[in-house]
């Protein structure tokens, strides 16, 4: 299995990290590609340097697509011709399409939420115009997966794992990192 995170200026770094490394611990394959420059800071200084550009992937080269929050991260990504076309790619291609915090309305700006039952963080839910809101912590209607926020970020990214190789393998995960919770 193999997932694109997009990276933007302004992204949120708990979110982005625990769900990078949590895929990795999984034997996911995780590819970082930034909109811009070599090196992308997140909203609170953290400076990451991307695995390749969104300029460079191709929708079909994955499986799933995760965007990770923060502000301006996510509007910034949302601001991106590229990640709206490969969010749209993969939606139509049947792939998994994951967004966390202020992402989902990303997911809105795509079109490829409308009808779904999605989360966002407390305060956004105007932005999923043509979804159904639900105020849980992580919601996964089809292959659209949604979370809320950095705290909900390990919940996330265990239950990404699941769907992409399977409970086992999240489970695994889950104590090894002592996330606290059960599956």
């Amino acid at each position: 299995m193999k997932v694109i995170v997009p990276l933007a200026e302004g992204f949120e770094e708990i979110e982005f990290s625990t769900i990078v490394d949590v895929l990795r611990r999984a034997g996911i394959g995780v590819t970082v590609a930034g909109l811009e420059g070599n090196v992308i800071n997140g909203a609170h200084g953290v400076g990451v340097t991307p695995d390749t550009s969104i300029d460079k992937v191709s929708s079909r080269d994955f499986d799933a697509i995760t965007l990770p929050g923060g502000s301006p991260g996510f509007i910034n990504l949302g601001e991106s011709k590229k990640v709206l076309q490969v969010v749209r790619e993969m939606s139509d291609e049947g792939k998994y399409v994951t967004a966390i915090c202020g992402a989902p309305s990303v997911l809105a700006k795509a079109g490829v939420i409308r009808g779904k039952r999605v989360t966002i963080f407390p305060g956004m839910e105007a932005t999923l115009s043509g979804a159904q809101y639900s105020s849980d912590r992580v919601v996964v209607d089809g292959k659209v997966v949604t979370s809320q926020g950095p705290g909900t970020a390990m919940e996330f990214a265990i239950k990404l794992v699941e769907l992409l190789v399977g409970k086992g393998k999240a489970e695994k995960v889950a104590e090894e990192v002592l996330a606290g919770f059960k599956l």
